[in-house]
């Protein structure tokens, strides 16, 4: 296995630049998730990376091997798109083992190679099946075997459980993360789906317009946000935002009034001016909704109860968009509801007028 380094990597369509200078450190054995919203870059970025597209400008090394000019079979990479690309003609063993018999390899290897990676992902009953007969787990996992048995440095998995249904996708990420401890293998994962991010990555990459916005383990990211993008692109329901401007100031702690007429108490890494514009974010969890006056006013506009949780979506002067409150699923909330929202200072967030993160 192998680690990669990505420096100034730029990728342009003549005049278009859709990757403005990458640098990123993957450690061997890693696995990197890269989310990001449409059109951001992160399918680029592994293009770029197995070869499928030219790199414009900068440097790629796999190992310590610079890649630009290499071939894309020549990089010990295997790539598992979200179409499975299988050969309907041919059986689940013979799918596996075509790239290994196009490359030469003895008969006895190829027989070994594809029993091990039925053996790791436990398809072995199915080696003489036709994709056909198949359902769309199965096939994912032929997919996935057919890149095991090359034994790549590099594994690169682009949305691959975009096709499969909501019950398989979970099972699927649990088989990923268990065949990543397993293999102790370099993994770059494209996804937009969240929860496959936070649940299978060492560390999230977050791509916004071709530039890389922050790089951490899953759980800094969603509780540290270097930006405001970052901190609204993470989480399901999104954090809340409102609007507000500095009423006083102390080092490591200011008084914010908010939009809405409310004031909420801010742990600060430093001094903000007095007056300044700033953004006040709280996540769903952190924030409580109460009857009793006292912190941010509101109006319950919606209730979702889910059996577990219930989500109040409320309005607030100020506020482009209802925010969102988990609540206690055993209250009665009702619509028109008036209530007061509070927040603990140290789980409030808060981004200066260039949406950069003062905590």
């Amino acid at each position: 296995m192998a680690g990669l380094k990505l420096s100034g990597i730029k990728k342009a369509y003549g005049e278009v630049q859709t990757l403005h200078g990458i640098d990123l450190q993957i450690e061997d054995g890693e696995l990197v998730v890269f989310v990001g919203p449409s059109g951001c870059g992160k399918s680029t970025l592994l293009r770029v990376i197995c070869g499928l597209e030219e790199i414009s400008a900068g440097d790629l090394h796999i190992g310590a091997v610079r890649m630009n000019e290499i071939p894309p079979a020549k990089r010990g990479i295997a790539m598992v798109f979200q179409s499975y690309a299988l050969y309907p003609h041919m059986s689940v063993a013979e799918n596996m083992a075509f790239g290994l018999k196009l490359a030469g390899m003895n008969k006895a290897q190829v027989q070994e190679a594809v029993a091990r990676a039925a053996q790791i992902l436990r398809i072995e009953p199915l080696l003489e099946r036709k994709p056909k007969d198949l359902s769309g787990g199965q096939r994912q996992r032929v997919a996935i075997g057919r890149a095991i048995v090359r034994k790549p440095e590099v594994f690169l998995f682009d949305e691959p459980l975009s096709n499969l249904d909501a019950s398989l996708r979970v099972q699927m990420r649990i088989e990923l993360a268990n065949l990543h401890r397993e293999l102790k293998a370099t993994m770059i994962y494209v996804t937009h789906d969240q929860v496959e991010a936070m649940t299978l990555a060492d560390r999230i990459v977050v791509l916004n317009a071709g530039r890389i916005e922050q790089v951490g383990a899953p759980l800094e990211l969603y509780h540290q946000p270097d930006n405001l993008f970052v901190a609204g692109f993470l989480g399901s329901p999104r954090m809340n935002f409102l609007k507000g401007s500095v009423h006083s100031s102390v080092p490591g702690s200011c008084v914010i009034a908010t939009a809405s007429g409310g004031t909420v108490i801010a742990a600060v890494n430093h001094t903000l001016p007095v007056g300044s514009a700033v953004t006040v974010g709280a996540r769903p969890e952190h924030l409580s909704a109460s009857g009793e006056a006292g912190g941010i006013p509101a109006r319950v506009a919606a209730v979702e109860k889910l059996g577990d949780i219930s989500y109040l979506y409320v309005t607030v002067a100020g506020a482009d968009e209802p925010l969102v409150v988990r609540a206690d699923p055993e209250t009665d909330w009702a619509q028109g509801q008036a209530v007061f929202l509070k927040v603990t200072p140290s789980r409030l967030h808060v981004f200066d007028e260039q949406g950069r993160s003062c905590r």
